[in-house]
């Protein structure tokens, strides 16, 4: 995943709520797979192979937590199980004909998940994080992009 995307995906972690970070979970998985496409499509297999991977562990890590005391999680493990057979298909047989399948299920229920995330009224999980406010200004032939924390001098993470 290129440095912005991760930068982007760490700001939103720590302000999300906990159906937000299924949503951010999805959305890493699916970045890793189209990144995963393009290194295909430029013959650079190292990377494909590499993305595919993170992809993997990023499904992985939607499969941990589910709680089986719920039918619905057993829905969503055929799925998961599904997504990640797909995906070490493309690993073994190097080629992307199979992912379309797993990011058209990650697709669907990426829509769910959202539904869900904007109805959760919970609140962000990490607690005493930098609050961000984003703004750009002019440097030498350049734009400077700043973070300012207003008023909170203890910085840091309190889960």
């Amino acid at each position: 995943m290129k440095r912005e995307a991760v930068q982007a995906f760490s700001n939103r972690v720590t302000m999300a709520c906990k159906s937000e970070l299924i949503v951010i979970l999805y959305e890493m998985i699916l970045t890793e797979i189209g990144e995963a496409k393009e290194a295909y499509e430029k013959g650079d297999l190292a990377i494909f192979d590499r993305e595919l991977k993170k992809a993997h562990k990023y499904v992985n890590e939607l499969i941990v937590p589910l709680d089986y005391h719920y039918k619905v999680s057993y829905d969503l493990v055929s799925l998961y199980l599904y997504v990640n057979k797909r995906i070490i298909t493309a690993i073994i047989r190097r080629n992307t004909a199979s992912l379309d399948s797993a990011e058209s299920v990650l697709k669907k229920l990426l829509t769910g998940f959202e539904g869900v995330s904007k109805a959760d009224t919970s609140g962000p999980l990490m607690r005493n994080t930098q609050q961000l406010y984003a703004g750009l200004t002019y440097g030498r032939g350049k734009l400077n992009e700043t973070y300012i924390d207003p008023g909170n001098r203890s910085r840091g993470f309190i889960a």
